[in-house]
């Protein structure tokens, strides 16, 4: 698996196996998406469907065009579909169409080719937002980004995986401080906003199982937060706890592709 983006510019990640290739949202342009891709080492031709997690534009902004030049299944879910429908309306009230859509629910999982996927309700300020776990081959990975905090509904779906993809957006203190108007930053603080990197230090040092080779810190604030400061924040939490200090910690950035992790 790969980040081919993460953060408030947009977000796309890779997960595939020999014979399925699934892209985790499409938050960049087409061209963009297919130049990341190539970086990897792999081919736009290739990928099997797209999933969406929600409908806010770091998300799907390249989703029409990438999912017509890919003819591929898009998997969402229908309050998701709804929302983005409405939100790409042209003036004329015409709605893009995607060439092939796949609704899904919560909590019912399905597959995509040889990988199970099974996606879970996450607290974000959309219509029907999820994170995923993908399972294939023994290996399991989880997604869980755009969260305002961590319910136990969510931490019982990450346990067991083998790569974590976690939110570390923001730094309360340059949070607080920094540039945003008020509103945002009650917002991005909520319940369904963003989560610190406070809030998922204590994940790591209470409730994680600390099953995962590898920890990827994701969606990580430009305005406010520090790649160092997240990762700081969550060593010392894994850290702090005996056996854990095996877990590699990795940053998914804004505009370089992270590493592929093959397992």
């Amino acid at each position: 698996m790969s980040v081919l983006a993460s953060g408030s510019r947009g977000n796309c990640a890779l997960v595939a196996t020999s014979a399925t290739r699934i892209l985790v949202d499409a938050g960049l342009s087409g061209r963009e998406t297919c130049k990341r891709l190539r970086a990897l080492g792999d081919r736009a031709e290739e990928i099997s469907a797209i999933l969406i997690t929600h409908e806010h534009s770091d998300h799907v902004a390249g989703l029409q065009r990438l999912a017509t030049k890919l003819n591929v299944p898009v998997f969402l879910t229908a309050p998701t579909h709804q929302a983005w429908s409405r939100a790409v309306r042209d003036q004329q009230g015409a709605i893009p169409e995607l060439p092939k859509s796949e609704h899904f629910s919560a909590g019912r999982g399905f597959r995509v080719g040889d990988i199970e996927v099974m996606p879970f309700t996450i607290p974000h300020d959309a219509a029907d937002p999820v994170g995923f776990t993908f399972r294939a081959e023994g290996v399991k990975v989880g997604f869980a980004t755009d969260l305002g905090y961590m319910p136990a509904s969510v931490r019982d779906h990450l346990r067991g995986c083998t790569v974590l993809v976690m939110e570390s957006n923001h730094d309360v203190e340059m949070l607080r401080s920094g540039p945003y108007p008020w509103s945002v930053k009650q917002r991005v603080m909520s319940r369904v906003g963003h989560l610190s990197n406070d809030a998922l230090a204590e994940f790591f040092a209470s409730d994680y199982d600390g099953g995962a080779e590898y920890v990827v810190l994701a969606h990580l604030s430009e305005q406010n937060n520090h790649p160092e400061i997240a990762r700081a924040a969550a060593e010392q939490a894994l850290g702090g706890r005996p056996g854990l200090w095996h877990n590699r910690v990795l940053l998914a950035s804004q505009t370089e592709v992270l590493e592929a992790i093959r397992l």
